[in-house]
């Protein structure tokens, strides 16, 4: 499967500066994603309604109780032990996932 293990990425947006981690783990022969932000208590929990695979590119629509009812696009595309990716959230608007590096 493409992309499992624990992902960390650079984040630069004018609410957050810093690392955010992505835990990719298989779950029932498809993705089960995990997101941590280092020195935050907690991060918000979210629901995958969507997921699919094209090539290398792992892409989606994701949803959190912060956002009710907002759908928040994503995609991350995965290259050997580095990556790249985004997030579309609402109110905030495009959050780039840059620099990834494969942690685990």
């Amino acid at each position: 499967m493409l992309g499992l293990g624990t992902w960390e990425f650079n984040v630069d947006t004018m609410f957050y500066r810093g690392k955010v981690l992505l835990m990719v783990k298989e779950k029932d022969g498809g993705y089960d994603l995990g997101i941590d932000v280092p020195g935050l208590d907690s991060t918000p929990p979210f629901a995958v309604l969507s997921m699919e695979v094209d090539g290398s590119t792992v892409s989606g629509v994701a949803q959190t109780d912060l956002l009710k009812g907002k759908d928040i696009p994503f995609s991350v595309t995965f290259e050997g032990d580095t990556a790249a990716g985004f997030l579309k959230v609402p109110f905030m608007g495009k959050i780039n996932l840059k620099n990834g590096v494969r942690l685990a």
